[in-house]
């Protein structure tokens, strides 16, 4: 059964102006809730704001008056951006249309084109939105989340018995630690 692609859509709301795109970093990680505008992956996986890259979604080398627009940027993981570059294909913006009706994610994370998307599909293929990365990073996320939710039930002593829930779900996110440590230690 597949899984929505993103819960909350970015919004670009930043009205500021600045000299340089760089400037609006900060503004962009709020407005993309600190994930990729691309692959919905939070940026806390990849080391944080610092290592994430700001993608112009029209190349700013053929349409340099949108250099520092922001309604033209886009926050995203160095991975995307470099794959995307100075693409002008069909690319979906991220705030101007819902990904959960072009992408969906399958049970292991997986991301995958809707087949009644051809800008689903050439930016799949394009920016290699099927690597085994963010599967493992979307797992991550959603263990992650799951201790979050276990670590305030555990608090309520009506819930004793989540114990064993917990040995689980630890036990699943240390797979999960070593499975992506393993990927990273041969993708290097």
């Amino acid at each position: 059964m597949p899984n929505i692609f993103r819960h909350t859509s970015p919004v670009r709301t930043c009205l500021k102006t600045y000299a340089s795109y760089r400037s609006f970093k900060q503004y962009l990680a709020e407005d993309f809730n600190s994930r990729c505008g691309y692959t919905d992956c939070p940026d806390f996986w990849f080391g944080g704001k610092n290592n994430f890259h700001i993608d112009h979604f029209k190349p700013f080398s053929k349409s340099p008056k949108l250099e520092t627009d922001y309604s033209n940027l886009v926050y995203c993981c160095s991975y995307v951006n470099i794959l995307k570059s100075d693409d002008e294909g069909e690319y979906i913006d991220p705030c101007d249309v819902d990904f959960n009706e072009h992408f969906e994610r399958d049970n292991d994370g997986g991301i995958i084109p809707k087949k009644t998307s051809k800008e689903a599909t050439y930016m799949h293929s394009k920016l290699q939105l099927g690597l085994s990365r963010y599967k493992l990073i979307w797992k991550l996320d959603e263990i992650y989340n799951r201790l979050l939710k276990l670590q305030t039930e555990i608090k309520n002593p009506k819930n004793a018995e989540l114990i064993n829930d917990i040995r689980i779900i630890h036990s699943e996110l240390a797979e999960e630690f070593t499975t992506y440590l393993q990927y990273l230690k041969v993708n290097q």
